[in-house]
C-alpha cells in the first residue's frame, strides 16, 4: 500500500468517526482562545476590564454553541469526503 493511500483512508476514518462529543471538545478549546482575544480587544478598545469580561463571558457561550452547530451540519455534508 502506499503512504498517499494509507493518507486518504486514515483522514476518511477519521472524517466518518468523529462523534459530537469530539465537537464539544473542539469547540471549548477554540472558544477559550477566542473568547481571550475576545477579552483583550474588548480591554484595548474599552479601556475597562470588567465590560471586557462581560463581552467576552456572553460571546465564549454564544460561539460555542454556533460552532458546535456548525461542525455538525459539515459533518453531515458528504461534499469533500
Amino acid at each position: 500500500m502506499l503512504l498517499k493511500d494509507k493518507e486518504k483512508s486514515t483522514y476518511k476514518e477519521d472524517v466518518v468517526r468523529e462523534k459530537p462529543l469530539r465537537s464539544v471538545v473542539k469547540s471549548i478549546s477554540w472558544r477559550i482562545i477566542g473568547t481571550l482575544d475576545t477579552i483583550l480587544i474588548s480591554w484595548v478598545i474599552t479601556g475597562k476590564l470588567a465590560l471586557a469580561f462581560s463581552i467576552g463571558s456572553v460571546e465564549l457561550v454564544t460561539k460555542m454553541v454556533l460552532y458546535f452547530f456548525h461542525e455538525r451540519v459539515w459533518n453531515s455534508i458528504k461534499w469533500g469526503k
